[in-house]
């Protein structure tokens, strides 16, 4: 069969047939009288086979060595592929995510899609300092997508940076509760505490709601955090808890302080009252800040 045949029915081209021969890969068995390339069955199913092996991404040489050499095996270079695999996959998926957060701040011009990528850089550097300059430009030189500064304040350690990144989600606008949301999800609970630090400097109400499922947190900070945001909010919901905290002598005069705001309503007084009576025997004097 003529190389043109066989281009056409294996679906590879002249051109690639011909730099197969020149690899070595895969060579005509004959010639015409009039020089032109004859390939057999055999060397049909040749090229068939080194399709098949480029399919799953092995290089030109590495199917060399698979189809010549007979004591190849090809476990160790089937794992090596799958971590390639995996690790291309990553990086995709990273590239996906840095570019639907470069679409979501809505460039119009590449000078802002420059600045975007600056800045979203600049949050996963390994340079405090320069975490906490891009959380603080965030609002001002380019807007950082929300989900960029939930996901940065979620996973930060240093409290300086932390506290950057909670003023510029304070300042994002709408979508940060419920972001900050998922990290009471996490079964890390210094992420949990991060995601109840967040929320609490969220303006208006919408934290409220995920605030109060932090109530029921099994780690005591976090939802002893949560409780004291909620109390000085007014809401009663809060109360048992920051009456055991009280009681176990836990950041209680924060949490006096936010039953005091509580029992400035009627109503709410009478919940304290109720709830003391059953958590222990008197309430503890509200003490002045500072006594911790």
């Amino acid at each position: 069969m003529l190389i043109g045949e066989v281009a056409r029915r294996s679906g590879v081209s002249a051109r690639m047939l011909r730099h197969y021969e020149s690899l070595g890969l895969v060579r005509p068995s004959a010639r015409t009288g009039s020089g032109y390339r004859e390939y057999s069955g055999a060397d049909i199913r040749r090229i068939f086979h080194v399709e098949s092996l480029r399919s799953l991404g092995l290089s030109l040489r590495e199917i060399g060595r698979a189809l010549d050499d007979p004591d190849f095996t090809p476990s160790a270079l089937v794992g090596d592929l799958v971590r390639r695999t995996r690790e291309r996959i990553a990086a995709e998926k990273e590239l996906l995510t840095r570019l639907r957060r470069i679409d979501a701040a809505d460039p119009t011009g590449w000078e802002d899609v420059l600045q975007a990528v600056s800045l979203l850089q600049a949050l996963g550097s390994k340079s405090p300092d320069a975490r906490q300059r891009a959380a603080l430009s965030s609002a001002d030189e380019a807007p950082v997508p929300v989900e960029a500064l939930a996901e940065a304040a979620l996973s930060e350690t240093d409290p300086n940076v932390a506290g950057a990144l909670r003023w510029a989600l304070a300042r994002a606008g709408g979508g940060a509760s419920a972001l900050l949301a998922e990290g009471l999800g996490s079964p890390e609970a210094d992420v949990r505490e991060r995601a109840v630090l967040s929320l609490v400097e969220l303006p208006g109400a919408e934290a409220a709601a995920p605030l109060r499922r932090a109530l029921a947190d099994p780690d005591v900070g976090v939802s002893g955090r949560a409780a004291v945001a909620l109390g000085t909010r007014g809401e009663a919901e809060a109360i048992p808890t920051l009456l055991d905290m009280i009681v176990a002598g836990r950041n209680d005069t924060d949490a006096a302080d936010a039953l005091h705001v509580l029992a400035s309503g009627t109503a709410t007084a009478e919940q304290i009252a109720t709830a003391s009576s059953t958590v222990s025997p008197t309430m503890p004097p509200r003490r002045p800040r500072g006594d911790g």
